[in-house]
């Protein structure tokens, strides 16, 4: 009995020493792959995921971290407007609005000249010319634009302070270029060819980055520096009353008899457009139609007439 106690124990003892020896060589293990990592994982700036950079810009701006960064920063703010205006002769108005543009150091985004009826069915020239002009300019410009109009049926000034997302990604820029400096030296102090397809995988992840932002930045520089004008170039002829002998209806009235002459300018338009397109189509389909219609006609009279010719002989038969 002894024996076996003395067995038993000595079985524990030897588990015991066991588990002891296992749990000090763990951590041994567990610190050379520590150090055998260190020099590539905690020199690398960790990648960052889509949409990080945008999520922790919107928190500073939530916590007010992006407030204290703009009390020294001047303002950007892109200003734009919007013009409709009645003018005498509507091609000269878009070479005079050009030159004003060219001679404030602007230019022209886009033009559009196009024809349009008036309320007596006078075909008359209409137009959009939008531009952009220095921002220190845009008042200069729109006065310019109200004094060679007849008149002025809308005008809407729009302004936007981008200030914010402008900071935000001069900060984002600093950082992504820090980033690539840090990892330009590890690049040349990699050791391994993992350690260098893992560091330029992430340099090239920040050089993209650094293009991106620079073009956001671009955009705010420049949509902030030129503001923008849409104008309708609308001609004054547009604008003259219905007059039937001499009365001139206003309201539900001058709206109905409009309605009725666009009614029945549609209504000539389509039968032109009938009597010169589709009928002809119409005709050219259905002359072969007929044809065929005929030829198949004449052979079914045609049999039809032997077939009573030999009904009539065997009857006689």
């Amino acid at each position: 009995m002894k024996r076996i106690l003395l067995f038993s124990s000595l079985i524990a003892l030897l588990f015991l020493a066991a588990c002891g020896a296992a749990a000090m060589e763990a951590p041994a293990m567990s610190e050379e792959y520590y150090y055998d990592a260190a020099p590539i994982s905690e020199s690398l700036p960790p990648m960052p995921e889509a949409g990080v950079a945008q999520e922790s810009s919107a928190d500073n701006s939530a916590s007010g971290g992006g407030d204290a960064r703009l009390t020294n920063v001047e303002r950007i703010v892109i200003q734009n407007a919007d013009l409709a205006i009645v003018v005498s002769d509507v091609e000269a108005q878009m070479i005079e609005i050009q030159a004003m543009a060219e001679e404030m150091g602007g230019f022209v985004v886009a033009s559009n000249l196009y024809q349009t009826y008036t309320n007596n069915s006078v075909l008359v020239p209409e137009a959009t010319i939008t531009i952009r002009v220095p921002a220190e300019n845009l008042d200069e410009a729109l006065d310019t634009l109200k004094e060679n109009a007849v008149d002025v049926q809308s005008e809407t000034r729009s302004g936007q302070d981008v200030t914010a997302e402008y900071v935000d990604l001069k900060s984002r820029l600093k950082n992504y270029e820090a980033a690539e400096r840090e990892l330009s030296e590890l690049l040349e102090n990699a050791a391994t060819t993992e350690d260098v397809i893992n560091i330029f995988n992430q340099l090239a992840y920040y050089r993209e980055q650094i293009e991106i932002t620079k073009g956001q930045i671009q955009y705010y520089e420049e949509a902030a520096a030129l503001s923008a004008i849409s104008i309708r170039l609308i001609a004054e002829a547009t604008i003259q009353p219905i007059e039937i002998a001499g009365w001139e209806p206003q309201g539900v009235a001058r709206d109905a008899i409009q309605d009725l002459i666009y009614f029945w300018q549609d209504f000539v338009d389509f039968l032109i457009y009938f009597t010169l397109n589709t009928l002809p189509r119409l005709i050219t389909i259905a002359i072969p139609l007929y044809l065929v219609f005929l030829g198949v006609r004449a052979i079914y009279r045609r049999m039809n007439k032997n077939k009573k010719v030999e009904e009539k002989v065997e009857e006689k038969k």
